[in-house]
């Protein structure tokens, strides 16, 4: 082993601290949903819908609600950080996931500049009312000037490492809901005193559909702020059961007081003239909701100034951030370039990453001209990710629905997913009716994105998912010939795997390879093994020495991954392999594998059979016991064992039965055993003794418990060889305790054969399954 390779093997592993209850946690989905949206965008949507803007905030509830029970049901099933880039990973092909990384990251930024001129806004009105003048400077460029300083000024903040912690968010967001509340309750005492406010929403839609539309589209960013609580899980007590609750709980929360907010906007608002209340709001555009609450709220133009204020900063902190982590894993998982992953020494926080996400920031912040295009590019780009979001689950719950442990599940699946894919395109749609320009923004970032794809990231994604070959050596493997594979870890030890492979190579004429394969921690990318070539090579070069002395021409291979596992299999599938030879140092310690994580890995995902070896074997071996799970069989276990016997070997069927059996079933049972073996019990006529052919099996039939029948005999034997036939496979998980403890009990030298179908002339026909299977693993 290298010794990057013990450093990597001997490493702890870093997992966050699950400190967050349920109440942090819905607390954390509320607050960013009840932030910067509905300070900034209420009186611009108001514009749109018109009095129908509560229904525009409900049926946005509705279709928020889809995507919501998506991530309920994802995130309780896959509770890691990394929410919609993990599961759209693990659920769509291809380029799929990096654009899912490439339109978060924009929706993110973008979602920042919009807090940050919100922002502005809000503190020129404030500088109004104190009646600070802007220095001459025109009202929009100092309105961009603002917005631009306080995204430098959190950038600063996020470089520094500073953010909210759980307590601190809790009281703001209560702070938040409260100053909500006032305004809602206040709104509602003018209604209910003058009943004729009512009238305002007559008509209810004056732009119709397409307005309806249209405000959703704009508002949608002000329900988005659930899939936060995501982000999160890996810090959440109890995930599954948490977390859909939370995300559920906090729409609960937010869909009332949104729509709330909508209905007093209309019908408290006296705008003192004909004009109606909506197109009042819309004409004060981010500031329709300060407007309205200077009319009707005790203190209203302090509170919402203080709540608008303070809101568009928590935003910007948080998308601040939110996009600098996307970039930097995005840039880690090797889409963008590696500097973008570095980590300031000082600060620990992904400074470059940081850079490139401010910078966008405030391009976008600057380079649109209008808040509603910078509201609405955004829009575009969450309704496209949550979009792929809907499309994984369908694959998710098909693929590993049986392998993965729901804390809920979307109900009426897989209709009410396709149903939010159809409402969210449409939405995106109906926003160039809005903002044009947004889409021209949209389509210019998605067509980076794929240009980035595929010429950059598809070629950095293809070596980080497939095991490369770093070293090749007298390749000359045909696929159609019989081949041996033979991994090596260690060439003191592999002489027992290249003498079993001579064994079978001499049944069977074919080609051998040998595999080593470097491994490096998860946490680097693939490419750092091309750097321990060198170190490998002096294994591979006594390895080939070995096995030139016994005869064998071997093909030598060098790859390089993450597990051994995926090197192996990978090896088996392009050279078609028909054997694989393995030794076994010991059982893991996880308690659903039988022998080790690696080789049931192998045995379950590679079409080849895999000889596991434990001991020092000497072949050809003169003793061998042959255990016999059923007489029918015994021509396959049979089969493999006669190339690994001398001329004169003595090689024993056992088979235990019952006690209940009679002498005659007995009797019965060993007569179908040597019929079963009837082609393979003899020695060649030219090694006869006086020309008669001579038996090379016996045949014993024991009653009693398997291990210990098997394990008391062995103690006579230089050799045991076992294996299980696919027909045990509904009792895989007895016989592999079986297979363990029978391996932990004898002394002698162990072969454990899993068969799947060779070429080999033992007339192989069935498939042999020693181990369970491990598909219980989560995704990941």
């Amino acid at each position: 082993m290298s010794a990057h390779q013990a450093a990597a093997a001997h490493a702890p592993t870093a997992e966050l601290s699950r400190d967050l209850g349920l109440f942090d946690i819905t607390m954390v989905g509320v607050a960013a949903m009840i932030g910067a949206g509905i300070f900034v965008l209420t009186g611009i949507a108001a514009g749109e819908a018109g009095p129908a803007l509560i229904v525009a905030f409900a049926l946005n509830g509705v279709v928020t609600l889809l995507t919501a029970m998506v991530y309920a049901e994802l995130g309780s099933a896959i509770p890691v950080a990394g929410g919609a880039y993990v599961w759209v990973r693990q659920g769509l092909p291809g380029a799929n996931a990096f654009m899912a990384g490439w339109m978060s990251w924009f929706a993110q930024a973008v979602a920042g500049s919009l807090y940050a001129l919100g922002f502005a806004s809000y503190l020129v009105e404030t500088m109004r009312v104190l009646n600070i003048g802007t220095l001459g400077i025109p009202h929009v460029i100092f309105t961009k000037l603002v917005a631009v300083a306080i995204a430098l000024i959190f950038i600063y903040v996020n470089y520094k490492g500073a953010s909210e912690t759980g307590f601190v968010g809790n009281i703001v967001t209560l702070g938040k809901i409260a100053i909500i509340g006032i305004f809602v309750v206040s709104g509602l005492a003018v209604i209910f005193a003058d009943p004729t406010r009512l009238e305002a929403f007559q008509p209810l839609a004056p732009r119709g559909l397409i307005g309806v539309f249209g405000a959703m589209g704009l508002t949608y960013i002000a329900y988005e702020g659930y899939d936060l609580i995501v982000q999160s899980a890996e810090e959440v007590k109890d995930p599954r059961r948490s977390i859909p609750k939370a995300i559920l709980l906090s729409l609960a929360i937010v869909i009332p007081i949104y729509v709330l907010v909508a209905f007093v906007c209309i019908g408290a608002v006296d705008t003192g003239s004909s004009v109606p209340s909506w197109q009042w709001l819309g004409e004060h555009k981010e500031l329709g909701l300060l407007r309205a609450a200077e009319q009707f709220m005790p203190l209203g133009q302090v509170l919402l100034l203080f709540g608008a204020l303070f809101s568009t900063m928590s935003a910007l902190n948080a998308t601040t951030y939110s996009s600098t982590r996307v970039s930097f894993s995005m840039a880690r998982d090797r889409n963008l370039p590696g500097i973008f992953s570095a980590v300031h020494p000082k600060t620990r926080t992904p400074y470059l990453a940081l850079a490139l996400s401010g910078a966008l920031i405030i391009a976008m912040a600057v380079g649109i001209p209008q808040i509603h295009d910078v509201a609405a590019a955004a829009d575009i780009m969450f309704l496209l990710v949550f979009m792929q979001v809907n499309m994984a689950v369908i694959t998710i719950r098909r693929k590993y629905g049986d392998k993965l442990a729901y804390g809920y599940l979307v109900p009426f699946f897989p209709y009410l997913p396709i149903i939010a894919i159809v409402l969210q395109l449409a939405l995106a749609v109906v926003l160039f009716q809005v903002s044009a320009l947004a889409w021209y923004v949209t389509i210019g970032w998605l067509a980076a994105g794929a240009l980035i794809y595929r010429f950059y990231a598809s070629q950095r994604e293809r070596e980080e998912e497939v095991t490369p070959v770093l070293v090749e050596e007298r390749l000359r493997i045909d696929r159609e010939r019989f081949t041996v594979l033979v991994p090596v870890a260690n060439p003191n030890t592999v002489g027992n795997l290249l003498e079993v492979a001579d064994a079978i190579l001499h049944a069977e004429p074919g080609q051998l390879v040998l595999l080593h394969v470097i491994t490096v921690p998860d946490q680097l990318p693939i490419s750092v093994g091309r750097d321990f070539v060198n170190e490998a090579r002096p294994i591979m070069d006594q390895t080939t020495k070995n096995a030139e002395q016994m005869g064998l021409t071997p093909n030598v291979l060098i790859r390089v991954g993450h597990r051994p596992a995926d090197a192996i299999i990978d090896t088996v599938e392009e050279q078609d392999c028909n054997f694989v030879i393995m030794g076994w140092r010991g059982r893991s310690t996880d308690p659903r594998t039988v022998v080790g994580s690696n080789i049931d890995r192998i045995v379950k995902d590679s079409n080849a059979n895999v000889v596991v070896v434990r001991g020092d074997v000497e072949l050809p071996a003169r003793r061998i016991l042959v255990p016999v799970q059923h007489p029918r069989h015994g021509h396959l276990i049979a089969g493999l064992a006669a190339p690994m016997a001398a001329d004169e070997a003595y090689i024993e069927l056992l088979h235990v039965v019952g006690e209940d059996l009679t002498p005659q079933e007995r009797a019965e049972r060993a007569a179908e055993l040597k019929a079963a073996i009837s082609s393979l019990d003899v020695l060649p006529t030219a090694g006869a003794e006086n020309g008669r052919r001579k038996q090379r099996f016996r045949i014993r039939i024991e009653t009693g418990d398997v291990v210990a029948t098997i394990i008391e005999r062995s103690r006579d034997f230089d050799l045991l060889l076992m294996g299980a036939s696919r027909e045990s496979w509904i009792r895989r998980k007895v016989w592999g305790d079986k297979t363990f403890r029978i391996a932990s009990g004898v002394d002698c030298p162990l072969m454990l054969v899993n068969m799947r179908g060779g070429r080999l002339k033992f007339n192989v026909s069935q498939f042999f399954q020693f181990f369970w299977d491990t598909d219980d693993e989560l995704v990941g």
